[in-house]
């Protein structure tokens, strides 16, 4: 019989990893970068940069086109910029090495451009959050899922799920046994961490092992049913990446602070409110 998914359940270690050590300084804390689609499309990058960050990555920086620098630049502060317009700028700016984690995704888009970008990133073999417009874009593309590494995490909803994995897809409306099942074949077939997002999210590495974040008693986890929350988990998963907990605990404990911040904040939750909710979780946490 399939082992049944362990239901996620915070332990002390995993608490410790979030707490910031006082003999550290920014650059022990990760570098991450996330690439902004063009203009008009870079809001979704910025959610996720702003939740890498709000999680404790040291810096994170944002690569951006062109055409939407200047409608980045009146967005940020903290958070830095890259002009970064081709697959080769890209490439240029992975040379630093302290960019050590990577969000692809978000507000992306979905041409050549942004596919050779992916390829460029995934060749890099660095820890690497992939939602969105790149699960599209890996879908549409063998070289790309041939290029996924085991640093890398998948956060798919149901759709995307069934744009990457069509003959998995009529699982996922059977059940938590039956969806595990699909989440683990798919894990195996892409040989990456998958996190299969919906009211009862699934984390699974790609060996098989599976945790359960099964609906929350108070229904918060409704609440995160609106634009851009998605793109903010990706950040998490990001930021958590950034500071060197490996894939399958980044995606465990960054869906599990994501409802956490939407428990916090309650009805009327939008994406922008998650960030802010973290320094409540923390406190909560005694960190």
């Amino acid at each position: 019989m399939p082992r049944a998914p362990r239901r996620f359940v915070l332990t002390a270690d995993e608490r410790d990893v979030l707490r910031k050590q006082t003999w550290a300084h920014k650059y022990t804390h990760g570098h991450a970068l996330v690439l902004s689609g063009g203009a008009g499309r870079s809001g979704a990058a910025r959610l996720a940069a702003r939740a890498a960050l709000r999680v404790g990555a040291g810096l994170v920086t944002l690569a951006v086109p062109p055409d939407a620098q200047a409608e980045v630049a009146c967005q940020i502060t903290a958070i830095m910029m890259r002009k970064v317009d081709t697959a080769a700028a890209l490439d240029a700016l992975l040379a630093d090495h302290r960019l050590n984690a990577i969000c692809a995704g978000p507000g992306l888009g979905l041409g050549g451009h942004e596919a050779a970008k992916l390829l460029t990133l995934l060749e890099a073999a660095r820890p690497t959050v992939l939602d969105a417009d790149a699960l599209t874009l890996l879908a549409g593309d063998p070289a790309l899922m041939g290029a996924l590494h085991p640093a890398c995490v998948l956060t798919p909803h149901d759709g995307e799920f069934a744009r990457l994995f069509p003959d998995l897809a009529q699982e996922l409306s059977q059940g938590i046994p039956a969806r595990t099942q699909a989440a683990r074949q798919a894990a195996a077939r892409a040989g990456c961490t998958l996190v299969l997002k919906g009211p009862a999210t699934l984390v699974v590495g790609p060996d098989g092992t599976a945790t359960l974040h099964p609906p929350a008693e108070d229904g918060a986890q409704a609440w995160l049913a609106t634009a851009g929350s998605g793109d903010v988990l990706a950040g998490l998963i990001c930021g958590l990446l950034a500071r060197g907990c490996d894939p399958r605990q980044a995606a465990s404990i960054g869906v599990w602070l994501h409802r956490q911040a939407a428990h916090r904040f309650g009805p009327g939750l939008i994406a922008e409110d998650l960030p802010e909710m973290l320094p409540a979780v923390f406190r909560d946490l005694g960190l």
